[in-house]
């Protein structure tokens, strides 16, 4: 047996989405022809753990082990504005979880997210946190580690919309020598396409393109 459960922590409030499929099905008003098709309709349901629901009293009083505890929190947390100030409030799990077998890697995994989500100020509390819980070295070089992939991720990013920028002023050029009337609408929709494959169809096309359409269109299809 297969039970399904959904875990959410999403930034945006509370779960809102349908539980149960015959949700999705959209039943005639009158009361009793409702119960006669609600009865003919799939009832799949799923069971919920909302964690932007829960406070953190209450996450931390919860079963099991310290690992679950603090991946619970810094998922509730993790991509709040609340995170730093309530990251040394944690200290005693971080310890807990460094102190058992496997601690470290499962530590690491925990560092990596606050870091990936959290802002500079967040990341500082943290270094301050593992800096209490670990050896000195051991907690710069986690924290130098991805500190440096996160440097590389914006890196990689800010290269890939300088590219696509690039590509669609070109793009935006073209099509203004060979008088292809651009509108404010096609304007933007090219600004703002930040897929560079697709920015270049839309080179190749403008070419030759002796209309808009044929600029977004492929003609062999």
């Amino acid at each position: 047996m297969v039970v399904p459960l959904v875990m959410y922590h999403g930034p945006d409030g509370t779960w809102s989405a349908p539980r149960r499929v015959e949700e999705l099905f959209d039943l005639p008003d009158e009361a009793e022809e409702k119960e006669v098709w609600r009865a003919l309709v799939p009832r799949f349901e799923y069971l919920l753990d909302d964690l932007t629901a829960e406070r953190a009293e209450a996450l931390m009083a919860r079963p099991g082990p310290p690992l679950a505890r603090l991946a619970w929190l810094v998922l509730r947390y993790g991509r709040t504005e609340e995170l730093a100030n309530r990251l040394p409030a944690w200290t005693a799990l971080f310890a807990q979880v460094n102190a058992a077998p496997g601690g470290t890697e499962n530590l690491t995994v925990v560092i990596r997210y606050l870091i990936w989500v959290g802002d500079k100020t967040s990341r500082q509390v943290t270094g301050q946190v593992l800096h209490s819980v670990m050896d000195a070295r051991q907690a710069e070089e986690l924290m130098r580690s991805y500190g440096e992939q996160l440097i590389e991720r914006g890196h990689r990013r800010g290269l890939k919309q300088g590219l696509a920028l690039g590509r669609a002023e070109g793009l935006l050029r073209i099509l203004t020598v060979r008088s292809l009337l651009v509108d404010e609408q096609t304007r933007q929709r090219i600004l703002t396409c930040t897929d560079v494959a697709t920015l270049d169809k839309w080179l190749d096309r403008a070419v030759t393109a002796t209309t808009l359409s044929e600029v977004w269109e492929d003609p062999a299809q």
